[in-house]
């Protein structure tokens, strides 16, 4: 049960978490990396794992997992004639069963499927401040990212590193990703970031549009769901994922066929 005294709090940090994952998930849904989003949140259980035996906050260790990870399949994609897809499924599952090995069975619920009710004080102002930092960069680089969606090499003509930029973009969904294992766990964190951006994709037809309405099916998503879990007693994390999946739901009925422009 959520505390009442703790559930302003709450749902702050969970709003801005929100938030800060439709940004980078408008990206991911126009470039087609939807399944690598998920992907990616399993990448964390393994850190996570190691962070709870040694009585460390999940959420470092989610990232700590994350980095390294993404610093590799950042580094075999320049380097490999892989596909980087290929990469994060490689990655993925090795990641997914040496998680589930190592993590402590007590814990196992909780970091596949997250508990915002232990989110300490220190916990939620850090991932607010980090929220807050990852919407700043995701709006610095947007325009880059955009070009280098549309063409790479169009891209670096133009003067945008454009490896970096992506480097960037993989390092802050790694951030929102080590947030979200302890909003809604390692198994649904990759809705989080896809989910909203999807179903905003469905009704916009302006990138402009496509931001804000990304972000406020985040965030209705994540307050709905934190409070519909605090009302009935009842898991948060599936909450919002059930919540964004509706409202995915009705957004495919009220589609946009136009394509998204500038």
């Amino acid at each position: 049960m959520i505390m009442v005294n703790n559930e302003v709090f709450l749902l702050l940090v969970g709003v801005f978490v929100a938030a800060a994952a439709a940004n980078l998930g408008m990206f991911m849904v126009l470039k087609r990396m939807s399944l690598v989003g998920d992907a990616l949140s399993h990448v964390a259980l393994p850190g996570i794992a190691i962070a709870m035996t040694f009585n460390i906050s999940p959420m470092i260790g989610a990232f700590v997992a994350l980095f390294f990870a993404i610093i590799g399949i950042w580094y075999l994609s320049q380097k490999s004639a892989v596909y980087p897809e290929a990469l994060v499924g490689v990655i993925f599952t090795g990641s997914l069963a040496l998680g589930m090995l190592i993590t402590p069975e007590p814990e196992l619920l909780e970091a596949l499927f997250g508990d915002i009710e232990k989110i300490t004080p220190i916990e939620g102002i850090i991932a607010i401040i980090l929220s807050l930092i990852v919407i700043v960069v995701t709006k610095l680089i947007s325009r880059k990212l955009i070009l280098s969606i549309v063409s790479e090499d169009l891209a670096r003509s133009t003067g945008i590193r454009a490896n970096l930029v992506n480097l960037i973009y993989l390092l802050s969904i790694g951030v929102v990703v080590a947030l979200g294992v302890k909003f809604v766990g390692t198994l649904l964190t990759g809705a989080l970031v896809i989910v909203p951006a999807a179903a905003a994709k469905n009704v916009s037809s302006r990138l402009a549009t496509y931001s804000l309405l990304a972000t406020a099916i985040g965030i209705v998503s994540a307050a709905g769901g934190i409070i519909a879990g605090g009302g009935l007693h009842i898991a948060v994390g599936p909450c919002v994922v059930l919540l964004s999946i509706f409202i995915f739901i009705l957004s495919y009925f009220f589609r946009n066929s136009t394509k998204i422009v500038e």
